[in-house]
């Protein structure tokens, strides 16, 4: 299985500005939030987001609507550059249109792209496929947009842009490029960074087991299932261009490695970058961490980059 890393080691990986997030965020939870109501979670959730809620770019609009029958938020600058759709993080269980409004609007005033925000269904009251069938119905009516067509998600929301990829290739909606972050590809192993970082701060492989129980209860599921588990897919060609960014202090962040090597084997574009000394939902300390702040403007970049149409990692 390997040996997990110790409260010491961590204290050696992670610099000051991290540990300060890491406080800050471990502030909000007691240490028995698992066994909390689901809707007492959700709102301790959403209190810690806006903590860290930034002002939004100058020039940007937000607009609630809907796409393909799910509600999403828009977000405008000017004459978009293309469309991003954008799925939260949240585990299925957690995350809304709230939780990642500051992040939305960001992306959009850093790359004057159209950005979607998709408020898919969560677990437990709509356990899986629901998640996968809202993000996948909302990318099918954002693809009649004009200009490229991007997908990007953080965490639950990484693991659905990638499993949204799969599922439509070969389709009239043709998907530019994506952008996973420190997302969750797999299921739980009892290996690799999931032995290594079991005991990570902000994200432990215990969480993974509470978020995937929940997903999952009753759904029948299966692990050859790649809407819920990408990692499993069969076929690995006619993907889109791909960066995947991780956390190196993360159970998941062998995920996006493995991503990256099957898609590179299939002959495809992907790149993969760990994030030295970060820890999951480390976007949330983009304002307050140097390390958090660059790994925004690389995700930044790939954008760009992807929305037309070139691959910047040689």
């Amino acid at each position: 299985m390997g040996t997990a890393l110790t409260k010491r080691d961590y204290k050696e990986r992670i610099d000051a500005e991290i540990w300060t997030f890491i406080n800050k965020t471990n502030a909000f939870y007691p240490p028995d939030t698992a066994s909390y109501p689901i809707a007492d979670q959700r709102r301790i959730y959403n209190e810690l987001c806006r903590t860290f809620r930034a002002p939004f770019p100058a020039g940007v609009r937000r607009t609630d609507t809907g796409f393909g029958g799910v509600p999403c938020r828009t977000y405008s600058a000017g004459t978009p550059t293309g469309t991003l759709v954008y799925f939260h993080g949240g585990g299925f269980v957690v995350g809304d249109l709230e939780s990642h409004d500051d992040t939305c609007a960001e992306l959009c005033g850093a790359t004057g792209l159209f950005v979607i925000s998709v408020d898919y269904r969560l677990a437990p009251e709509h356990v899986h496929p629901a998640a996968f069938e809202d993000a996948l119905a909302a990318t099918e009516a954002a693809g009649a947009l004009a200009g490229p067509l991007l997908l990007a998600g953080d965490s639950a929301g990484g693991t659905l842009a990638a499993a949204v990829s799969h599922a439509l290739r070969g389709s009239a909606t043709a998907i530019a490029g994506q952008v996973l972050i420190y997302p969750g590809l797999g299921d739980l192993r009892s290996d690799g960074s999931y032995a290594r970082h079991a005991e990570a701060p902000l994200l432990t492989r215990s969480d993974l087991e509470f978020y995937r129980s929940v997903r999952f209860a009753g759904s029948g599921a299966r692990l050859s299932d790649p809407t819920a588990f990408p990692l499993q897919d069969s076929t690995w060609d006619h993907l889109p261009p791909t960066l995947i960014v991780t956390a190196e202090c993360d159970p998941l962040s062998d995920d996006g490695k493995h991503y990256c090597n099957r898609l590179r084997a299939a002959a495809g574009r992907a790149h993969w970058v760990e994030e030295a000394g970060l820890v999951h939902s480390y976007l949330r300390a983009r304002h307050m961490s140097a390390r958090a702040r660059a790994s925004f403007a690389r995700i930044i970049a790939a954008l760009n980059a992807f929305r037309q149409h070139e691959w910047p990692y040689g």
